[in-house]
């Protein structure tokens, strides 16, 4: 079991901060939108709506986080920061979608738009997401405030467009380039959200996590003095930061005294490599017999259970 600190100082503080300030921004967005006819505007403000609802439910995951694991969830509260990413992902693809649709009936029938409006708004929300985003770095990188994150970079950048697309149309007079920033944003979103969806069901479907390959892992299991053969390899994680394996060990029969220094050099090696903590390790010896209804392999490459082990 390990403990993780979650919901103190920091981050919770953070994002109650980006919350308050994202939602005044969504407002003066709306009104701005609505008052200078430009759906880049009313974009970046679903844009920040997305935002709002990441940033609340990255809130609400911190919390569930931060409870101690019981009886009933032995691992915690851990996939809580796991589920409200892909809750957040999955309404920042269909905020996406809604973009597009608008756009392109703008195309179709361009609306003269308020341009000197659109840039003295865009500019102070550059400026808001740029601060936010710099809050959300400092404070970590799991993938609950990373999406968090992620989403202040992307509208950092999209209100940046904003402000050129808004200078474009005061020297061009062309109004069709609001609704081509409109499309540009949303397939920011798109992109953004749809990177999250395919990190988050990787963890919540046990995948291999990101940037792990499992090959290299058993390679240096085996690498380590003493041991004969891996099978049965697991690598999974538990939360966004939290990495978990479990794996069968071949090991010559030599008495628990001396395993114990084969353990310790494998979870050494787990821990500074790959900075997996939770490991299950069983090992296994070639001398075999059915013990507790599992068959024992009789030979080294049959193994599947061993009776010789240690579970961590």
């Amino acid at each position: 079991m390990h403990g993780h600190v979650h919901g103190t100082g920091s981050p919770t503080r953070v994002l109650k901060i980006s919350l308050a300030v994202t939602a005044a921004y969504i407002v003066l967005l709306v009104v701005s939108g609505i008052r200078a006819h430009s759906l880049a505007l009313l974009s970046e403000a679903g844009h920040n709506l997305s935002d709002f609802l990441a940033l609340l439910l990255s809130l609400v995951a911190v919390y569930f986080q931060s409870r101690p694991a019981n009886s009933s969830k032995t691992y915690g509260y851990q996939r809580a920061g796991v589920l409200a990413a892909l809750v957040n992902a999955t309404s920042l693809v269909a905020v996406s979608f809604f973009i597009f649709y608008e756009a392109i009936r703008r195309l179709q029938h361009p609306e003269a738009v308020k341009a000197g409006v659109m840039m003295w708004v865009a500019a102070t929300g550059v400026l808001m997401n740029g601060v936010i985003a710099l809050l959300l770095y400092r404070s970590g990188g799991d993938v609950n405030i990373r999406s968090a994150l992620l989403h202040e970079v992307g509208d950092t950048l999209s209100t940046a467009a904003v402000i050129a697309g808004g200078w474009a149309i005061l020297e061009t007079g062309n109004y069709w380039i609001d609704s081509a920033l409109s499309l540009a944003i949303g397939a920011l979103i798109l992109w953004s959200g749809l990177g999250i969806v395919r990190e988050t069901l990787n963890i919540l479907l046990e995948g291999t996590p990101r940037g792990m390959k499992l090959e290299r892992i058993e390679s240096c299991i085996r690498a380590v003095e003493g041991v004969n053969d891996v099978h049965d390899l697991h690598v999974w994680s538990i939360g966004s930061e939290t990495h978990a394996l479990s794996c069968h060990i071949s090991i010559a029969d030599i008495p628990p005294s001396v395993s114990e220094r084969i353990l310790r050099d494998v979870k050494a090696r787990l821990l500074h490599d790959f900075r997996i903590d939770h490991t299950t390790i069983q090992f296994e010896h070639a001398a075999c017999e059915v013990a507790h209804g599992c068959i024992i392999p009789v030979t080294e490459s049959e193994q599947e259970h061993g009776h010789h082990h240690h579970s961590i």
